[in-house]
């Protein structure tokens, strides 16, 4: 099978985690190809390499699988699941990720349900260990550094209006959205594509939304994000 999603496996000592893990990602990642891969075969405290070697398989579509797990043994767990698998070519596409078990997940669910590519994926997880998004500093020096350019810029500011403001459910919302454009966004400063870096940014409602975007479809992404924030993401 090819052509799909990014496929994540959530490892946990726990089956109640994993499977609350992957509700939780659900809600914000709707088609993204997640699997729960938690506790021993007979249901008890601990991890099981042959329920990680079937959940990577029932989310290998080809292009590649995330595995996320939550203590020390159990990405022993997943290594060695890794090492039972047949097939070279479905090994070499398997990243287990050292990331935080919870915000790692969620933020590489909603990079795959994005579309996003096997590293995308990857560093969206990473992202939730603390390293640094892109900020608007970086963005315009980059942008002064380069030039003179003829490559479409598009800004807006807009006010958040949704009562609870941006917390996960429309912030993944707001990503997705960001994340079919090809521009480069930036929002008060972070990655409009990245998750996390979204949601710690704590806008409230009322709080105002810088919107900056260079790239060729910059004037599209632009407008469309001001109109999803204006609609209120349905919470208005």
């Amino acid at each position: 099978m090819s052509g799909g999603p990014v496929g994540l496996v959530f490892v946990s000592h726990s089956a109640l985690i994993a499977e609350g893990l992957v509700d939780v990602a659900r809600q914000m990642a709707p088609d993204a190809a997640l699997a729960a891969a938690g506790g021993t075969d007979d249901g008890g405290i601990g991890t099981s390499f042959a329920l990680v070697s079937a959940g990577i398989a029932a989310v290998d579509a080809g292009v590649g699988v995330v595995v996320l797990c939550d203590l020390g043994s159990a990405i022993l767990t997943a290594e060695t699941a890794l090492d039972f698998l047949d097939d070279d070519a479905v090994r070499a596409r398997v990243r287990i990720v050292d990331a935080p078990l919870v915000e790692g997940g969620v933020a590489a669910a909603v990079a795959a349900q994005t579309g996003r590519s096997l590293d995308e994926v990857v560093a969206a997880a990473q992202s939730a260990a603390g390293r640094p998004d892109v900020d608007a500093s970086t963005t315009e020096a980059a942008s002064a550094n380069a030039g003179p350019t003829d490559t479409p810029h598009a800004a807006a500011t807009v006010t958040l209006r949704n009562k609870d403001g941006l917390h996960a459910r429309p912030a993944a919302e707001f990503v997705r959205s960001a994340s079919r454009f090809a521009a480069n966004v930036v929002v008060n400063g972070k990655d409009a594509k990245s998750l996390l870096g979204i949601m710690s940014l704590g806008l409230v409602k009322g709080a105002e939304v810088h919107l900056q975007a260079d790239g060729i479809d910059a004037v599209e992404a632009v407008q469309a994000l001001t109109s999803l924030i204006e609609s209120g993401f349905g919470e208005a």
